[in-house]
Order: structure tokens, then sequence, then C-alpha cells
């Protein structure tokens, strides 16, 4: 059978597409190979958050083609559905295919070996059908991604992702139910919810929204860990959180989007909260589960941010006191508002505020794990790694903090083991059997 080669650039929601159709691969019998192996089909699913996402989809659809001359290259995803002209001049790719047909990619590959007949790439402003994807393994054995939405209708000026994945849609809850079983089955333990825009699961349903998915999914023999990718703070009410305060398989583990600390600035990026919302989601969420880990990401740099409202998001930053902030210079992408704002920052400047904010965030890192150094905490164990001649047992509290086990008994894999956490460690703990 003819060997098919995958690569992924981008999100966990790319990630876990991939994986969806290397799925769809295996079940038609195809022979699923590394990247850098002879291939007959490259399928690389291309990113296009930032200018440099597009340059990285471009150079690995080139180094498909040079892998093997005579191979199939085909293009998938956000950059095909965000720049396809542009890709139809790039003489290494061969096939275009967009956001919708990443569910049946076997029967459009096929029917284009056979007949030439290329996919139409569809305009997604109007697209208003989720495109199931189910997958039965996953690269990672102790941890499931759950694709539940797709598609954002936030349009930040800074953001070309509403372009390139179309208005929201939702999982149907059968589906991703019946998904969550079969991992269960499988051995999976935790399983990870992933979508565009997470926090607007469920708007086009009648009455369903993503805390009645989690209640449905806290019923799942198996799954003893549920955790939330990427939130907004405006789905942090006080219904919410009293409600998920009572899921105990729901891990305490909130990456809630800030993106700055100063109102102008937000206000600016067309975010939907002010930094008074933000700090009342925040509160809401330690009254319930003191020990949740809070943690977020920051855009420093952004056109017009002057000095003084990035030491307003500094301070604000630190008030919150994060468990972890990923700080991102911003970075000007081709198609949005933003782009086109006067007073851009210069690179000087916004290397010089990144690494303010870098050193802020270590701080606050710091001060969350000291908070559980002397105390025992629940770890599953993801992998052994050998440090200085060391084996150490690596994984995560509910609350995400990694933890690095040196134990005189091997431990199994994907098991979860009580760990003394003794000191600071790397970018963890240390812990103890």
């Amino acid at each position: 059978m003819a060997k098919v080669a995958f690569h992924t650039l981008g999100c966990k929601v790319n990630q876990y597409e991939t994986e969806g159709m290397m799925t769809q691969f295996e079940q038609f019998g195809y022979d699923i190979v590394g990247f850098f192996e002879k291939a007959d089909i490259y399928i690389i699913n291309t990113c296009t958050v930032t200018n440099m996402a597009d340059k990285k989809s471009r150079q690995m659809l080139a180094k498909a083609k040079k892998n093997n001359p005579k191979s199939l290259v085909v293009a998938v995803g956000c950059y095909v559905q965000a720049a396809n002209k542009e890709l139809l001049e790039m003489i290494q790719v061969d096939l275009l295919i967009g956001n919708t047909d990443k569910g049946n990619m076997v029967q459009v590959i096929e029917t284009y070996l056979e007949s030439k007949i290329k996919p139409e790439v569809l305009d997604l402003s109007q697209y208003k059908v989720y495109d199931d994807l189910w997958i039965s393994m996953t690269q990672d054995h102790t941890r499931a991604h759950i694709k539940i939405q797709d598609g954002c209708d936030q349009f930040c000026t800074y953001c070309i992702i509403p372009y390139a994945r179309g208005r929201i849609r939702s999982r149907s809850a059968s589906s991703i139910l019946e998904e969550s079983q079969d991992l269960a089955k499988k051995g999976y333990k935790e399983v990870v919810l992933t979508g565009i825009h997470l926090a607007s699961y469920g708007i086009q349903f009648d009455d369903y929204r993503l805390i009645d998915l989690l209640e449905d999914m806290q019923k799942i023999e198996g799954i003893l860990r549920i955790r939330l990718g990427s939130l907004e703070p405006t789905l942090i009410t006080k219904d919410f959180v009293s409600r998920i305060a009572k899921l105990d398989k729901v891990c305490p583990h909130f990456h809630l989007s800030l993106q700055s600390g100063d109102d102008g600035v937000l206000k600016k990026m067309n975010r939907k909260y002010s930094t008074q919302d933000y700090k009342q989601a925040v509160n809401r969420l330690r009254e319930k589960m003191p020990t949740c880990a809070i943690t977020t990401d920051l855009i420093v740099g952004f056109p017009s941010e002057t000095e003084a409202q990035f030491e307003d998001t500094l301070a604000f930053i630190k008030d919150i006191g994060f468990a972890e902030v990923h700080v991102f210079k911003y970075s000007k992408r081709s198609g949005t508002p933003a782009a086109k704002m006067k007073e851009q920052v210069s690179p000087k400047e916004k290397n010089n505020r990144s690494i303010k904010a870098i050193k802020a965030a270590e701080g606050m890192k710091d001060d969350f794990l000291g908070q559980f150094i002397g105390i025992k905490m629940n770890v599953l164990i993801e992998e052994q790694v050998v440090l200085d001649n060391q084996v150490y047992y690596v994984g995560h509290t509910t609350n995400h903090i990694k933890v690095y086990t040196l134990s005189i008994q091997p431990l199994e894999r994907n098991t979860i083991k009580s760990i003394d956490l003794k000191q600071r460690f790397r970018d963890g703990l240390l812990g103890l059997t």
C-alpha cells in the first residue's frame, strides 16, 4: 500500500486534526511513515497565525517535494484557506485542501489521483457545518486531545484565524461523549478539550453549553482527568464556577487569555472584556478552587502600546499572580486591522518589553510552585527521562505542575501516583515516591 507522511504546524487543534487524518488513512490500509522518510504522499497541515507560520508552511511543503520529487505533496488547512492563490504558485505543491475536507481526506486524495479533480477551497464566512473527525490513538499515550468546536466570531484586530477557520461551529455532545468513551476503553486517563474558541461551545444549541458537556463527561468511567484548553474570561460566570467546582474530574487549571493588562490596549485589540472583568473571573475561580493554576497569554508591543501602558500590564499581571505566562512579541499579520495601524512599536522596544514580562512571569511561577513544596499531590506519570545520568519519572498534577520524580521502584507510564513534592527543579518540582 502507498506510504503517507504527515507534518503539523501550529496549534493543538491542528495536532488533533492531523491525528484524525492519520486515523482515516490507517483505516484504509495506508502505511504511515515519518515525515523525513520517503513517502508517496506528503500531507502538511499548515498554520497561518503569523507571517512566520506562513513561511514555515512553505518551507515544509518544499521539503516534502525534496524528500521525494515524484510524491504527491498536499497542503491542507489554515494557510490554504487564507492564501490559496499564493500557494497555487508553488511548484512543489500538487494539491490544496481547505479546512472543510479534513474529515474525508482519503476520498479527496484518491479522487484526485484517479481523475485529477481538485476540491474547491470553500469560503468559510457562511459555513455552518461542524466537520467531524475522530482519533483512534494519539502520539501521546497518556493524554488525548478532543476537538469539540471550530471557528471564531471574535475578530481580534491582530488575528487572522476567523478568516482561516470561519464562524463558530460546535460538535454534537453525542459525538464527543462517544469518542471520549472509546478513548477511555483504550486506556487514556486524561482528555484535553480543545477548539478554536472553546468558550463559545454550544452557542448555536438551544440549551447546552460547555458546562453541560463537562457535567456529562464527568460520568464517563475510566476518564479520570478532564483538562480544558484556552478559555475567555467572559465564560467565568458565577453559575459556571459554582457548577465546575463540583466536578472532581475537571482539572483546576484555567488558561484564561489576557493579551494585555491595559484597558486601552484591550480595546484596540477588540478584546471583549476589561481588566476588571478579568480580575473578577480570576477571583471567582480562586474563591471556589484556591489551589487552581491560572495561566495566560500576553502580547507585548501591540501597535501604539506606550511605555506607560506596558507598565500597567506588568503591574496587572503581578497583581493577578499567574502560575505561568506565555509572552509573545506582537507580530504583524498581513490581512488584519492591526497590521495597518500606525505607531508600530520598534523591534528593539518589543524585545525589551518581552524580557521584562518574562522576568516577571518567572517570578510568579516560582511563587506559585513554592506553595506546593512539602505536600503530596497526585501525578499522572507520562514519561521516563534521563538527566545527568539520573532517571526521573515525569508527569503533571491536576493543576499542571510538572513533576520530576525520583523513585527506587520503576513507575509505570499512564498511572497516577501520590508524590512528595520536595523542591524547585528545572521547569517544575522535584518529587519523591
